[in-house]
């Protein structure tokens, strides 16, 4: 059996920024801010506090408040939403 030596990084990543604030896009091209409760090995994510936002000017659309994400509709997840408001202008 052969093992990817960095397989498990982004779920590493994920457990280590527990309750910190993320975003998510999904593969139907919402998006979703929120705060990361909690995250299990299929990537499925438990979000409070969470806003969907418009995907072009990040704008909340609704509040939703706690949401469960299933990891196979995960597009890809913003770790440092700070960094990437900054780079974007907003």
């Amino acid at each position: 059996m052969t093992t990817r030596p960095h397989g498990d990084l982004p779920l590493r990543l994920l457990f280590k920024i527990v309750n910190n604030t993320i975003l998510v896009k999904l593969k139907d091209g919402s998006e979703y801010i929120g705060q990361l409760v909690r995250c299990d090995p299929c990537m499925n994510l438990y979000l409070i506090d969470t806003k969907e936002v418009d995907e072009e000017k990040h704008e909340p659309i609704a509040n939703l408040g706690k949401v469960l994400i299933r990891g196979s509709n995960i597009l890809f997840i913003v770790t440092d939403i700070n960094k990437m408001f900054l780079e974007s202008g907003k």
